[in-house]
């Protein structure tokens, strides 16, 4: 097991330096750069962006900056935000944060919510519930991310009493402990329910089906023939045979709540790593685009990481492959 593990790690270093340099090498090939619209603003001389340039050996070839990049890496030196006129360390820790906030809310949200739903619909198959929460999750896995963010917050404006973006109120600084704690759960509802409720749907429908395929196997029917009450074959004989395949599914959840937490953070304005990102390629800021990138692809990776970990765990089989 430790050999497997050891393996993945390893596996996913390259694939961070594949991902890191594709970056680096787009973000080159694009026109212009940041110090252009730097030279442009009359206030800023034509030596402080050489200094910037020779500092960070940009006129140097497109393998020698990268290489130069990854060795201040190791240093744990991500670079400077030419935006911020701080570390990139320092925007990232902020950001970070923020988005980890919204994917663990999103993530228990998601599991609180299609366990339940999948196990009502599975112990109501084919009734007036079961038909029900199928059409529900039919009908959400139909609509894009984009478009329940956007449908969210036209209802919150027309109805108010929650807020259409950011993270926290203005005068956040100077509420209670109580009041800073339900700001947030407020500015929480919206983004937590665009990223969930598509994972809600997947998530129930597997519960569902995965339960329906326990209750039909022999060793139920053995259950109950000796005579055990419905309700302890149900939650706890059959429950625990169901969720074992979601086991699987728990790291890639992570992974893809990530990834969906991206472009709600854009259209929510969430203060995130998805929203840095946009604004740190849009205004060409090298660095910034570079540790974003990173951050967002570590994550990313460790959630698929989980997910193989996890299913070595559930099937010894895999370990040795």
């Amino acid at each position: 097991m430790i050999f497997y593990i050891l393996k993945r790690f390893l596996i996913a270093i390259p694939l961070l330096l594949a991902i890191a340099f594709l970056t680096f090498l787009f973000i080159n090939l694009a026109p212009g750069n940041f110090f252009d619209q730097m030279r442009l603003n009359p206030q800023i001389s034509e030596e402080t962006v050489e200094k910037y340039i020779q500092l960070y050996q940009l006129d140097k070839p497109l393998i020698v900056q990268y290489f130069a990049w990854l060795k201040r890496l190791l240093h744990l030196d991500f670079g400077y935000s030419f935006t911020y006129n701080i570390p990139v360390t320092r925007v990232l820790g902020m950001r970070l944060i923020n988005t980890l906030v919204l994917t663990i809310a999103s993530f228990l949200f998601t599991w609180l919510i299609a366990l339940p739903l999948g196990v009502i619909a599975a112990v109501k198959v084919d009734k007036f519930w079961d038909k029900f929460i199928s059409f529900f999750c039919y009908c959400l896995l139909s609509l894009p991310t984009f478009f329940v963010a956007f449908l969210f917050l036209y209802f919150a404006y027309i109805l108010g009493g929650l807020p259409l973006g950011g993270m926290v109120s203005a005068n956040f600084s100077e509420l209670s402990f109580f009041a800073k704690f339900f700001d947030l759960i407020r500015h929480l509802i919206i983004p937590t329910l665009v990223i969930s409720l598509g994972s809600i749907a997947s998530l129930t429908r597997i519960m569902r089906a995965n339960l329906l395929e326990v209750l039909r196997s022999n060793y139920i029917l053995a259950l109950r023939a000796r005579g055990i009450s419905e309700s302890r074959v149900m939650y706890i004989h059959a429950m625990r045979s169901a969720v074992n395949p979601l086991i699987t599914i728990f790291g890639y959840q992570i992974s893809g709540l990530l990834s969906g937490a991206a472009l709600t953070e854009i259209i929510c304005n969430w203060p995130g790593l998805g929203s840095l990102m946009l604004s740190a390629v849009r205004s060409q800021d090298l660095y910034l685009v570079m540790g974003t990138m990173l951050i967002s692809s570590i994550m990313l990776i460790t959630g698929n990481l989980i997910a193989d970990i996890l299913l070595a765990f559930s099937d010894p089989r895999i370990r040795i492959k």
